[in-house]
């Protein structure tokens, strides 16, 4: 099999900082500030078991969803340094299928992440929904960057071990029962693995241009019936919440859900939201940004 080799690090210098120094300074401040961060840098208790299954991450510039992201992140990384995570990511180009990559790396600033072709390929070996396909995440493709943004957090937190991933492109909005058997491919090979293995989903919540306190007011609300949803654990009331707005990541969310709920999810919990208008002090476009996590 040809080897993928190296995907770039194509956001790199624009979203996030491509100066591996910067980078690092970029990422203690979005653990280490505490009015929209949590206010702690990440550590691990080196724990036997795990109870977080998986979570939802923003993917907007540090600058304004990377506060957000660090609560995911320090949670994730926090009961113990998972073996790999998979990465569901969402869509903006135009990509219609469900895709992934079996080998190579993902360039960061900050050093690289390898991939894990193990569970790839066993992932490849069951599934009719889930195909191999490079030019979803290369070339034109490189555009997308809701999955890269999730990478330097994933190579800060793990501290020298050697947390590999599997990235996973879900690409345009699917019925339910697509989600349902994508989680159940993804969750089978988790369970019939040794390894420790953590999902993120990627995903902004809605998008729209705002101009006082009520349009604000109203546009959170918007969002609140995703993430209830979410920590209710009704992943299908999530998708149809979801799918109402312009929630960007619809498909993930679902599909993390699904999949965690397979392997014994009991509860969602809601760790951050705030919004862009939040970050700036003022009105104008206006992103909505999520932390939460699935736990058992």
């Amino acid at each position: 099999m040809r080897k993928l080799g190296i995907r770039k690090a194509s956001h790199a210098g624009s979203w996030y900082p491509k100066n591996p120094e910067d980078l690092i300074r970029d990422l203690e401040f979005c653990f280490s500030e505490s009015e929209f961060g949590p206010g702690l840098l990440p550590e691990t208790l080196n724990q036997d078991t795990r109870t977080i299954i998986g979570g939802v991450s923003p993917h907007a510039g540090y600058s304004f969803s990377g506060r957000c992201a660090a609560y995911t992140y320090l949670n994730l990384f926090k009961e113990k340094i998972p073996d790999t995570i998979i990465v569901l990511g969402t869509d903006h180009i135009g990509y219609s299928k469900v895709a992934l990559l079996a080998d190579g790396q993902w360039e960061t600033p900050i050093g690289n992440l390898q991939i894990d072709s193990d569970i790839a390929n066993r992932i490849l070996d069951i599934s009719d929904s889930i195909i191999e396909d490079r030019s979803a995440f290369t070339g034109f493709m490189e555009q997308e960057h809701n999955i890269e943004i999730q990478l330097p957090f994933i190579k800060y937190c793990s501290r020298g071990k050697d947390v590999k991933i599997l990235t996973i492109k879900i690409g345009a909005r699917k019925d339910y029962k697509v989600y349902e058997q994508i989680s159940a491919d993804i969750s089978s090979v988790i369970k019939s693995s040794n390894k420790d293995i953590v999902i993120v989903a990627s995903s902004d919540m809605s998008h729209k241009n705002i101009t006082n306190k009520q349009q604000l007011f109203d546009f959170k609300k918007v969002d609140q019936e995703v993430t209830d949803a979410f920590v209710a654990l009704d992943p299908k009331k999530t998708l149809v919440n979801a799918q109402k707005t312009t929630v960007c990541g619809a498909q993930t969310i679902t599909t993390l859900m699904l999949t965690s709920m397979k392997l014994n999810a009991t509860k969602g919990e809601l760790l951050k939201y705030y919004t862009s208008s939040d970050i700036r002090g003022e009105y104008g476009y206006c992103v909505g940004y999520f932390s939460g996590i699935l736990l058992k």
